[in-house]
């Protein structure tokens, strides 16, 4: 078993430990009233978009979700969090500089010691879901997980999915798949543009994601026979006739979002290794993007 296939299979479990730190996340990440910014770059900032979702849905005051290469201090916020696993990013240590003292800011990371420390009022720091690979799968899934939980959802139905999802069958055969395209609304947009990023980081295939009603408004016009249309949370299910009349193959789920995207980590490594591609390799990346000055 490679890193990355490990790292999949242990999600459940490490959700699970997460736990232990709800009272931290509540203290962080609720903060009623308060304005609050999240940030982050690639699989950090599809979490932050969909923490941003569920806080806002949940009532405890406006949230926004940034990519931090595109932060600028125009807006007021009573906090920022920087989501990082490896708390080194460029982008992130940028954006992070840039925010006025008076402005509380917290670190969502997975090692300690590292320069984002420095530039931060407090962490959270998931040193238990951190990852050999280079692709990121349960260290967002479990700051998912744990956002969920302090934000007052029922975390053991999820844990309890995640372990199916570990069993399930796929959604089809990755050998008879060439083009994947992940459906959300709501926080599981977010999710889809993870999934559809471990897709092209893992088997380096062609994969897209949009919010759900988007999907009339152009990209149908590529789905076809060797197309899956994959589709999280409460999309509308007039997009599957939508999805098959073009000839593609369709699926969703009756359970917890966040397991499907197990689910779909499981496919992504299903497909690199029809391809001959090894996950824990993945092409042109690091585990940091760190650039030099």
């Amino acid at each position: 078993m490679n890193d990355t296939a490990a790292e999949i299979a242990s999600q459940p479990d490490v959700w699970q430990q997460s736990l232990a730190l709800t009272d931290q996340a509540r203290d962080e990440l609720i903060a009623p009233g308060e304005r609050m910014l999240l940030l982050g770059c690639g699989t950090s900032w599809f979490v932050a978009q969909a923490i941003a979702e569920l806080r806002e849905r949940a009532g405890f005051g406006e949230t926004d979700a940034v990519c931090a290469s595109e932060f600028l201090p125009r807006r007021h916020y009573d906090r920022i969090v920087a989501v990082c696993r490896s708390g080194t990013s460029t982008e992130v240590l940028e954006a992070m500089r840039m925010i006025p003292a008076s402005t509380r800011t917290v670190a969502i990371t997975a090692v300690r010691g590292e320069p984002i420390d420095d530039l931060t009022d407090s962490r959270l720091v998931l040193d238990f879901a951190d990852e050999r690979s280079v692709v990121q799968t349960r260290f967002p899934t479990t700051t998912l997980a744990l956002a969920r939980h302090a934000f007052g959802e029922d975390i053991e139905p999820i844990i309890a999915d995640g372990r199916k999802a570990l069993e399930a069958a796929l959604p089809a055969d990755p050998a008879h798949i060439e083009h994947l395209v992940f459906l959300g609304t709501g926080w599981t947009v977010g999710l889809a543009h993870e999934a559809a990023l471990k897709v092209r980081e893992s088997a380096q295939a062609y994969s897209e994601s949009y919010p759900a009603k988007d999907f009339r408004h152009g990209p149908v016009a590529v789905a076809g026979r060797n197309s899956l249309v994959w589709s999280f949370g409460e999309t509308d299910r007039e997009l599957d006739d939508v999805a098959q009349a073009a000839g593609a193959t369709t699926y969703r789920s009756k359970q917890d979002p966040l397991a499907q995207l197990i689910l779909a980590q499981r496919f992504a490594l299903a497909m690199a290794a029809h391809r001959g591609l090894d996950p824990d390799r993945p092409r042109l990346l690091t585990r940091s993007v760190v650039l030099t000055p």
